[in-house]
């Protein structure tokens, strides 16, 4: 930055100060990577209790799971094998078609869920860039991060948009695909009908609701036909969308879906923090 960019952005946060859209304090634009976000709030996110699964990335310990009985205790550190933990209790939620799934944080705790809001229902569309960086530090399998083609976003219905004027998903993946060097494919995945909201719905009504939801239009399954791509989203709860979503895509052309979200709901009986350091999967 030259020395009158510089002058000018001093000026510019003296005369009018920048303020995180979360805790509302005044701090330096410049002076975050995050800018719109401060780096107290981005730093008040929750990660996912480790050890994470390796395939839908979900916490593998819950209160009702012991930790794996036999571990040796002296020599080389030896770590938890999937065989010594229980299978994973969220897997079980997704389609056999789905390849992996991540998330950055939970959505109960931290920041999170006030990022996801500032986002989804407050027109901070802009928060999607910081929210973009975090999802795309994190950690996939090795066929993934070789695979992967394009990013997708969740589509949301014409009602939808039309009342929010933007599509937080698309927000995402938009920040997202320069990141992963990949491209952005917005218009392949469209919704076929309008559904209700999801968040007073039963695991079961949800998947009623988004069933038949999503459609790929012919004349875009061309840019489809046998890739690995990854869908978008801002929060997980159930797979049900998801589950939805990637069976339209596979109809479509699709290879492998695999799925990235901000956020996290947490499931009944997760554990918060992880029991053991040395467990990992």
């Amino acid at each position: 930055m030259s020395a009158w960019s510089r002058f000018a952005q001093g000026a510019l946060d003296f005369l009018l100060p920048g303020a995180c859209v979360l805790c509302r304090r005044a701090h330096a634009s410049h002076s975050t990577p995050d800018g719109i976000v401060c780096g107290t709030c981005m730093a008040r996110l929750v990660p996912l209790a480790l050890p994470l699964c390796m395939r839908c990335g979900h916490p593998r310990l819950s209160l009702t799971v012991p930790l794996p009985a036999a571990r040796p205790t002296r020599g080389p550190v030896a770590l938890a094998s999937e065989q010594e933990l229980m299978p994973c209790r969220w897997c079980a939620r997704l389609s056999p078609e789905i390849r992996a799934v991540r998330s950055v944080c939970r959505m109960d705790d931290g920041s999170g869920g006030e990022l996801v809001h500032a986002l989804k229902y407050q027109g901070w569309h802009a928060v999607a860039v910081p929210m973009a960086r975090r999802m795309a530090r994190l950690d996939w399998p090795t066929d993934v991060l070789e695979e992967r083609a394009a990013v997708v976003p969740m589509p949301l219905s014409e009602q939808r948009l039309r009342e929010r004027g933007y599509n937080q998903a698309g927000e995402l993946a938009r920040a997202l695909a320069p990141l992963w060097r990949v491209p952005l494919r917005s218009n392949v995945l469209v919704r076929a009908r309008h559904t209700q909201s999801q968040v007073r719905l039963t695991p079961s009504q949800r998947a009623s609701n988004v069933s038949g939801a999503f459609t790929v239009p012919d004349s875009r399954r061309a840019m489809l036909r046998g890739q690995h791509v990854v869908l978008v989203d801002d929060v997980i709860t159930t797979a049900a969308t998801l589950n939805a979503a990637a069976q339209a895509l596979l109809e479509g052309g699709a290879r492998i879906i695999s799925c990235v979200t901000f956020g996290r709901a947490p499931d009944t009986g997760d554990r918060t923090v992880p029991d053991d350091d040395s467990l990992r999967n």
